[in-house]
């Protein structure tokens, strides 16, 4: 290809990176974010005794007022600019012959993604304190590095079955491995985990003055057990990921939170360690029973997806899972340690925790819960979808419109937006689905601006009461249009991110069997909730933006600095890259949700047909298709009589009662 070929070809990204670097150059004040005189200020979000730091001193907001970008700063958003446009060309679905070609896949590649973070919170214990800088960008160079290693993901088409596989003994006699393995679901909240972590952690930086070393360890010992839940397949992995992601997040709001902190830190740490007892509970019964059948111990998820458990323990454990995933979500009724910890929480902790840490989750529930249970999944949707709408979508949305914090409101919007995420995935439809993992994304981008456009008039005024604003257009416009922007986004507005995702899930609401006759209905409720929302939304943005300039201490406010600028920009380009181009990201989903819908439907018309009150029994292998069972341990040699009888028995009902099997699975 030639020198003009290329360029012909990459003029959008050129284009773009110049643009980007076309900013006002300056001597750099304030592009640092924190203002002189607030260091002591960072370490704790006092609501007391802040608002007189910013006073009505004209020559503090001028001295701040329009800080100029530097050079490097300017290069930065251009390469952001540069990047987003050459990902939209690179990820663009293409006819061509050749684009279906298998990329060679490098089963280590998750192990790094992993252990990279991990192996660098160690080599932060073994840095001096004192040298802030290279703390930092240590930090930021180890989470980039992931972020980057972690594109690498998308260069493989991801076809039915799982990729990246890469399975270890770890504990032989217990049948525990070290299996982790990703599919076209969990790709996007990889991504999406490895794309935030920079994004939080230039944030915090940038806030947070004490403890620096602490923090960075931190940081990154979240990011390794996020990225580890998301991929793990062994049940035992699973859950040793599950919890340590609470000890960082319990960490950061216990020394970097607001004046109740403690408070907040404990709930979220008692709430999520209650459920986690419960899945505990429901682990070891599931792998005791398949110890049962098979003779042999295993904690692997392929293979106990085959165990289909008496009735009265197959609901238990059901609910022994899902109560621990809804929590974390959270749902209704077990949500209210969410808004304390959102409330409470630096900056950066709550980026991490609304864009990251909730989708865990949502996809828990759609992996283990739904693929472990799918019949009791399916039995109790069209109830849980109720409780989704009534207690999630709506009740979320109201909480939401009377809170006058506007950090409390943007909390309580997750409730509601996480109520259309498990929504879709109640309905159980291809579109519903789809919906759903789209819409984690598209939560995870959008609310994590919001928490950082929060943050940015915190460190302002050190106050949140919406009461305090008003009229801050006119002194902070850049401000005001990107929260704009990111508020359109949360509403749903067509050209958003929001838009299609939402559409997707309130289309496979209506559309889905599951739901029955109430599905008109649940959609229906799922439309209110998006008027809630713009009125909730839009009520707060002309409140604080609109109308006159009242209060004398908003007069002065310096608009978004250079840092705040850079932390942004990815999430605004990507509400826009998302919104206008979602066929790059459903294209790539496309496959794993239409093979986890048809087998869920199949799978869940044996279970309800095998399960009587008494013994646990085995499907089948064939009920599985091959793609999903690769990996799987091979049976144990104590497997005997009892498991063959088993699978013996099941083909024989199930050849007997297909056609039944069917029906009770669209029922």
């Amino acid at each position: 290809m030639s020198a003009l070929d290329l360029v012909m070809h990459y003029w959008p990204a050129l284009a773009a990176g110049v643009v980007g670097a076309i900013l006002p150059p300056g001597d750099g004040h304030g592009a640092d974010g924190a203002h002189p005189g607030d260091d002591d200020h960072h370490g704790s979000d006092d609501h007391h005794g802040g608002d007189d730091h910013h006073g009505d001193d004209d020559a503090h907001g001028e001295a701040h007022g329009a800080p100029g970008y530097t050079a490097w700063q300017r290069v930065g958003l251009g390469l952001i600019a540069a990047l987003t446009v050459l990902g939209v060309q690179w990820l663009w679905p293409s006819d061509t012959a050749g684009a279906a070609e298998a990329t060679a896949e490098w089963s280590s590649l998750l192990n790094v993604l992993i252990g990279l973070p991990f192996v660098g919170a160690a080599a932060v214990l073994f840095m001096p304190r004192q040298l802030l800088s290279l703390l930092r960008g240590f930090t930021l160079a180890v989470l980039g590095a992931g972020f980057l290693a972690s594109l690498w993901l998308l260069t493989v088409p991801m076809t039915v079955g799982w990729h990246f596989q890469s399975i270890k003994e770890w504990i032989p006699s217990l049948g525990i491995r070290w299996h982790v393995a990703i599919d076209g679901i969990s790709l996007w909240l990889v991504l999406l985990t490895t794309f935030i972590a920079p994004i939080a952690a230039y944030a915090s930086f940038g806030s947070i003055k004490t403890r620096i070393k602490e923090l960075c360890f931190c940081l990154l010992f979240l990011q390794g057990a996020m990225l580890g839940a998301f991929v793990a397949l062994d049940l035992f992995l699973f859950f040793v990921f599950w919890e340590l992601m609470l000890v960082p997040m319990f960490v950061m709001i216990g020394i970097w939170g607001g004046v109740e902190k403690i408070k907040a830190a404990i709930k979220l740490f008692v709430y999520t360690m209650a459920g986690s007892m419960l899945m505990l509970a429901g682990i070891v019964y599931l792998v005791w029973a398949n110890q049962k059948l098979t003779g042999a111990y295993t904690f692997d998820y392929l293979a106990l997806s085959r165990v289909v458990l008496p009735r009265g323990a197959q609901m238990l454990c059901f609910w022994a899972f899902s109560i621990a995933f809804f929590i974390k979500v959270p749902m209704w009724p077990v949500h209210t340690w969410l808004p304390d910890a959102h409330v409470q929480a630096p900056t950066g902790g709550s980026v991490i925790l609304a864009a990251v840490m909730l989708k865990i989750g949502t996809y828990a529930y759609l992996r283990f819960s739904m693929g472990l249970f799918p019949g009791p999944a399916s039995s109790l949707a069209a109830n849980m979808a109720g409780i989704a709408i009534l207690g999630g979508v709506l009740y979320g949305a109201l909480v939401a419109w009377k809170q006058s914090d506007v950090k409390r409101l943007v909390a309580y919007s997750s409730v509601a937006h996480l109520g259309y995420v498990m929504l879709g995935l109640f309905g159980v439809t291809p579109s519903g689905i789809q919906g759903a993992v789209l819409q984690m994304v598209n939560h995870g981008v959008s609310t994590g601006a919001l928490f950082l456009l929060v943050g940015v008039i915190y460190d302002r005024r050190h106050t949140r009461e919406v009461a305090e604003f008003g009229g801050l257009a006119k002194v902070m416009p850049v401000y005001a249009t990107l929260f704009l922007i990111v508020t359109f986004a949360s509403v749903g507005v067509p050209g958003t991110n929001g838009f299609i995702g939402e559409f997707m899930i309130i289309m496979g609401t209506y559309a889905s069997e599951r739901l029955g006759t109430f599905s008109g209905i649940h959609t229906i409720g799922a439309a209110a909730g998006v008027i809630l929302a713009a009125v909730y939304m839009l009520s707060v943005v002309q409140k604080m933006f609109f109308g006159p300039l009242t209060n004398p201490k908003n007069k002065y406010l310096p608009d978004v600095t250079p840092r705040e600028g850079l932390a942004l920009a990815p999430l605004v380009l990507m509400i826009f890259v998302i919104g206008l181009f979602p066929a790059i990201f459903l294209d790539r989903m496309k496959e794993s949700v239409l093979s986890t819908y048809n087998q869920f439907k199949v799978v869940s018309g044996q279970a309800i047909l095998f399960a009587d009150d008494r013994n646990a029994k085995l499907l089948p292998e064939d009920t599985f298709s091959p793609a999903f069972l690769k990996g799987a341990p091979s049976p144990g040699s104590g497997e005997g009589a009892a498991g063959a009888g088993e699978d013996e028995q099941a083909r024989r009902d199930r050849a007997a009662g297909g056609a039944l099997a069917a029906g009770e699975a669209a029922r």
